[in-house]
């Protein structure tokens, strides 16, 4: 290549080779230029939590220069007049003064608050997209558990952090922290103790919150997303099932300067959106609340809705108290604490290693499955959301009582039944869809795709005549790989033995599991979605089958 062929400034040629001089990085940045990301805008979400964790720091630098982290009670004289002489912690009066005298002060407040829920919101969505189309297996499963602990992270951050302003609705919040602490047999008693510096609400609590909530979970959870975006980026994006995407390319676009700038241009559109959202959508009003005082409480009390789990668990728990070698056991408070918690994210820790061991899948993927050719991981999904969902909509219960004119009680125990009933109903209806779509990809592969125009033949019959596949749409219609079927109890192999594999209680567990995931619909083989068929493909077994069991042999 000539010498005019690249013109470089020469001041950034004269950096660059001074840099690369010394620290021998020219090569690094020439391949993280080069890389290929996919593009698609699933992909968004996760950068949605990245560009949110960034205005999280940036505004919380602003606000912890006039934070005061202090419970030293004071007597209000301040621009809020409402609370003129009122006595209150220095926390909840350096809260107001943010809010009502230092300039700018209320708005950066408020994109602070509507960004950590957007972060929240982001990252839960990111997670869904990860686990509905399977992006979470081999070799990614590392990261999918980084997610999972980045999502509990903000959890505790988001508790800490709405719980500073020592208000009456935050210190609400912190007394059912403390309680849920004492609720932990043995050492629950001392975890509350040590926290808070003494009996609740003591005077070490805030001070304590402000150094975990500015310093310790925000170290941590940059720690992890540098991690994960260094895993990401060492073993590639995965991409979906599209026209030219396999398990041995990348298609997309190079990082510089296509998803640079992109991602510049997406970095200031969600800090301009969190910037509208704050300017018109008023979040936690903590004048309104007035100061924390052990003594009272308000109605209508719920947090950020990513604790809305805790909250309605806690709701729906009935009273219920054991002796156990001595030791008064919480069960109202330890098994709303650690089921549904315990149940979503161990159940979700767990799942990439359980769907390995039950299909026998040791392979390594890249290209997403679409969520309708994943039934049992679909289902699965579906009822973990409606069991979010009832107990974050039952943290609510006081304030659909007063709204709808319904007891309190009524609606308590309706949510007692819906916890069990609802998420089992969604898994069955979910995975029946997802059924009845593959039975709609079959048609398409063996039929074409329908056009609406109605043709005779000259045996009189009366037909819809259907187009052939592009070979995009082929491309994702035909990309379901359905797990192979392995050896089922009683098996034996051909020289009459059983299969080790399916032998006692664990080899029966494995085979039922594996029945579950290998059920599929698949086309009759008549047709290649390019109207060159026999037949419609049919959901009654004529022209299509579901395959699962043992075998995989068909049957209707």
């Amino acid at each position: 290549m000539s010498d005019d062929a690249v013109k470089i400034p020469g001041a950034l040629s004269g950096v660059g080779g001074w840099l690369d001089d010394r620290f021998h990085g020219a090569r690094g940045v020439r391949v993280l230029m080069k890389k290929v990301f996919p593009d698609h805008w699933s992909f968004m979400l996760g950068e949605i939590a990245l560009w949110s964790f960034v205005i999280l720091l940036l505004t919380g630098t602003f606000l912890a220069l006039f934070f005061v982290p202090s419970t030293t009670d004071i007597v209000y004289h301040g621009s809020y007049t409402k609370l003129n002489g009122i006595h209150m912690s220095e926390a909840y009066a350096s809260t107001l003064r943010i809010s009502f005298d230092i300039r700018g002060g209320l708005l950066i407040r408020q994109i602070h608050h509507w960004a950590a829920n957007l972060f929240m919101v982001a990252i839960c969505a990111h997670m869904l997209r990860v686990f509905f189309t399977g992006a979470y297996r081999k070799p990614r499963e590392v990261n999918w558990l980084i997610g999972i602990v980045l999502f509990t992270l903000g959890m505790l951050e988001g508790l800490f952090g709405y719980s500073l302003p020592d208000d009456q609705l935050s210190g609400a919040g912190l007394r059912i922290f403390e309680g849920v602490l004492q609720g932990i047999p043995i050492v629950g008693t001392y975890l509350a103790y040590f926290l808070f510096g003494g009996a609740f609400p003591g005077s070490a609590i805030v001070p304590r919150m402000y150094i975990i909530h500015v310093l310790l979970i925000p170290g941590l959870i940059l720690a992890l997303i540098s991690a994960h975006l260094f895993i990401m980026f060492h073993q590639k994006h995965t991409q979906m099932p599209l026209h030219g995407n396999t398990e041995k390319n990348v298609v997309g676009q190079p990082f510089w300067p296509y998803f640079m700038l992109k991602g510049q241009a997406w970095f200031f559109f969600i800090f301009g959106a969190l910037v509208v959202l704050s300017t018109f959508a008023q979040i936690n009003p903590v004048w309104l609340y007035g100061p924390y005082t052990p003594l009272a409480i308000s109605s209508a009390s719920q947090p950020d809705w990513y604790m809305g789990l805790l909250e309605g668990a806690l709701r729906i728990m009935p009273a219920w108290e054991i002796n156990f070698l001595g030791h008064t056991l919480s069960l109202s408070v330890l098994i709303p604490f650690a089921v549904p918690l315990g149940l979503i994210f161990t159940g979700a820790a767990l799942w990439p290693f359980f769907e390995a061991w039950a299909t026998g899948d040791k392979a390594e993927h890249h290209v997403n499955d679409r969520p309708r050719n994943a039934p049992v991981r679909t289902g699965i999904g579906v009822a973990a959301i409606s069991f979010y969902g009832v107990l974050w909509a039952e943290g609510a219960n006081d304030v659909f009582a007063d709204k709808l004119q319904i007891p309190l009680y009524t609606i308590t125990w309706i949510a007692r039944f819906a916890v069990f009933l609802v998420p089992i109903g969604a898994y069955f209806v979910t995975k029946r869809i997802c059924l009845g779509l593959q039975r709609k990809d079959a048609e398409l592969l063996t039929h074409g795709v329908e056009i609406g125009v109605i043709r005779q033949l000259p045996h009189g019959e009366f037909i819809e005549e259907a187009r052939r596949l592009t070979d995009e749409e082929h491309a994702v219609v035909a990309s379901k790989r359905i797990p192979a079927a392995l050896p089922g109890p009683g098996k034996l192999d051909p020289n009459g033995i059983p299969e080790p594999a399916g032998r006692g209680p664990v080899g029966w567990a494995r085979g039922v599991a594996n029945r579950a995931f290998t059920e599929s619909i698949v086309p009759d083989g008549h047709g290649n979605g390019h109207g060159e068929h026999n037949g419609h493909a049919v959901a009654d077994g004529e022209h299509a089958a579901i395959t699962g069991g043992d075998s995989g042999d068909h049957h209707g």
